[in-house]
């Protein structure tokens, strides 16, 4: 039986926003751990955590770094993050005392990802896809196992919605043109996690949302 890459889904915090730990064996890698540290350590439970990847820094997608750092720093776990998004990474405590609740500053990341590049994933690769307009950084990262093809956009494409652009650093045109030239070539099939709200695929998105039909 061919081995597949399990996915949880930890939807956390006030914004609800998609935390995914990912596993492939016994080695695994978190996504935008937002809050709610306790679930996500346990759904990492037995796993050697690899990666705490960021597809960007705004508040409702790191604000458990820090406890997930905590426990994972002592085993080589990296955090990789684009250097784009470091200021926004700065101010999430900040940000989140403006929305009403307190989160433990963040670590420095262990380095930097950019577009194109490839990270060994237990013998598969990750392809790190850099879409800006959302936030500066904004990263979405592709792997494929021997079934099936996953992609983990956070706020840059939803199901039948993109990432709002009137933040600091957003950019409307920026944002729809990254999609359109760098995730809507992808094989329709690909399974699209995003950081709110349901999973999608490349093909659905092409064919049905109205922001990138209509822009």
């Amino acid at each position: 039986m061919e081995e597949k890459l399990k996915i949880k889904t930890i939807v956390t915090g006030l914004f609800q926003e998609n935390c995914y730990v990912v596993s492939f064996g016994n080695e695994g890698l978190v996504i935008d751990p937002g809050d709610d540290a306790e679930e996500i350590l346990s759904a990492c439970s037995g796993l050697d955590i690899k990666y705490i990847l960021l597809t960007h820094a705004h508040v409702d997608h790191v604000g458990a770094l820090r406890k997930l750092w905590d426990v994972f720093s002592k085993n080589q776990t990296k955090i990789l993050m684009h250097r784009g998004d470091l200021f926004l990474l700065e101010l999430a405590p900040s940000m989140a005392r403006y929305f009403g609740y307190v989160i433990e500053e963040p670590p420095e990341p262990s380095g930097f990802l950019e577009d194109s590049q490839e990270l060994d994933f237990a013998g598969l690769r990750i392809k790190v896809i850099h879409v800006p307009g959302h936030s500066p950084g904004g990263l979405s990262f592709f792997i494929s196992d021997d079934s099936e093809k996953h992609l983990f956009t956070g706020d840059i494409l939803f199901a039948g919605s993109i990432g709002r652009t009137d933040l600091p650093g957003g950019n409307y045109n920026q944002l729809i043109y990254g999609i359109k030239t760098k995730l809507l070539v992808l094989p329709p099939e690909t399974i699209v996690y995003p950081g709110h709200g349901p999973t999608t695929t490349v093909g659905r998105e092409k064919i049905s949302n109205p922001f990138l039909l209509f822009s």
